[in-house]
């Protein structure tokens, strides 16, 4: 059924396709405007290479089939069962923290918590050489009972975390946008391939891209990040992306679901999508079930009210909104929020308790800035039996599972 649901979305990007007289031949006009315990057995790291409401969708007579499970797929599925009967619960709930990397004590911290990762930001690369930088990851990762994932956000553009560093590359590296523009779907694929070869090569292992959101308005909060308003174009974006990152054992991350359309920067409020659950999933879901496919390894989830969804929650903390990813798009990967610490999130409910109803809302991975008081209230949650141990540990063997398969454990 999730296969069945997962081509259906596929097929309507598809329908999309042939209303577009453009989009395989570059021409096209939007793109161009367009937590104490110890493991049993430490996990070693593997070496760093540097090279809800129901919307009916029509039956198709062209059925996409996805990715199979295969014997290496389930023999990682077996090792990350083996490794999760080991943890303890403090390193369990510590796994699920994606946590924003302190400007001191980031090796206690990874020991203290047991963090699933640390997200950096381009403070932390700011005037920094890459052997300074390899050193500072290998400091924190040789401090984590289990290795971590390492994140930025180099999307291209106005978003450049690593790029933007001299010392590291030439010039930042441009947006989805201007790669196309100047280089056609070439371009796109050499980028993902070099942005990849650089992070591994610094000991990044995790990409927060591609954006995968459809907007058409200039004026919008996420134009300038976005690759596109056309379904099947941007599908197409996304895929090569996810698969040149693939190439590379650079884990993917899509975002920001269902699709950030024209709305409002969550960093500094709320913002609430009136637009119908049809539109959202004949269009906008297409990206996403296209970097599904491709074999992306997240979804990040945005702070966006989604009215015809839920009106009640923002959809990161939305179980009605992960519902939609879990079956409407079949995915099996890990699932995140945004930063819990954005203002759409602080000004609707307290930081601990916004990590908790993450957590009891779907999400995997928390996007956290304020571990201090949200690793407590997760692990309290969980021994209390408002989160209950089964969703803990499906959460966590997902996170496993996705580091075994780029590498980052053994």
């Amino acid at each position: 059924m999730k296969q069945r649901l997962l081509s259906l979305i596929l097929a309507a990007a598809a329908i999309l396709a042939a209303l577009s007289s453009c989009a395989e031949t570059g021409e096209g006009n939007e793109a161009s405007t367009s937590a104490q315990t110890t493991t049993a057995n430490k996990v070693t790291t593997a070496p760093v290479t540097t090279t809800v409401s129901q919307t009916t969708i029509k039956p198709t007579t062209a059925p996409v089939t996805t990715q199979q499970p295969t014997t290496a797929t389930d023999k990682k599925e077996n090792r990350a069962e083996e490794i999760l009967s080991q943890m303890s619960l403090e390193e369990k709930v510590g796994q699920m923290f994606y946590a924003r990397f302190p400007s001191e004590g980031a090796k206690t911290d990874a020991k203290t918590y047991f963090f699933g990762g640390y997200i950096l930001f381009g403070k932390d690369f700011e005037d920094k050489t890459a052997e300074e930088i390899r050193d500072m990851i290998s400091e924190v990762q040789s401090a984590a009972e289990l290795p971590m994932l390492i994140g930025v956000d180099e999307e291209g553009g106005t978003v450049v975390r690593i790029s933007d560093n001299p010392d590291l590359r030439d010039e930042p590296f441009g947006s989805p946008k201007s790669v196309y523009e100047n280089g056609g779907w070439d371009a796109v694929s050499k980028t993902a391939d070099e942005k990849s070869r650089l992070l591994k090569s610094l000991g990044v292992n995790l990409n927060m891209d591609p954006v995968c959101d459809l907007v058409s308005d200039p004026n919008s909060f996420m134009y300038d990040r976005s690759f596109s308003s056309d379904a099947e174009m941007t599908s197409k974006f996304v895929r090569l992306t996810v698969e040149g990152y693939s190439k590379n054992d650079l884990a993917s991350v899509l975002k920001h679901f269902p699709g950030y359309g024209e709305n409002e920067d969550t960093h500094t409020g709320t913002a609430v999508d009136n637009r119908e659950l049809s539109e959202l999933v004949s269009k906008d879901f297409a990206p996403f079930a296209a970097g599904i496919k491709a074999g992306a390894d997240c979804i990040l989830v945005s702070h966006n009210i989604i009215n015809k969804v839920d009106e009640e929650y923002p959809a990161s903390l939305s179980a009605k909104v992960h519902a939609l990813i879990r079956d409407k798009l079949g995915f099996e990967g890990v699932i995140m929020t945004d930063d819990l610490i954005m203002e759409a999130i602080t000004e609707y409910i307290g930081d601990e308790n916004a990590a908790v109803l993450a957590v009891k809302s779907g999400n995997d991975l928390i996007l956290s800035s304020n571990y201090e008081e949200q690793y407590p209230a997760v692990l309290d949650a969980v021994k209390t039996g408002e989160i209950t141990e089964k969703q803990l540990n499906a959460s966590v063997k997902r996170i496993l599972t996705m580091k075994l398969r780029r590498g980052i454990i053994e």
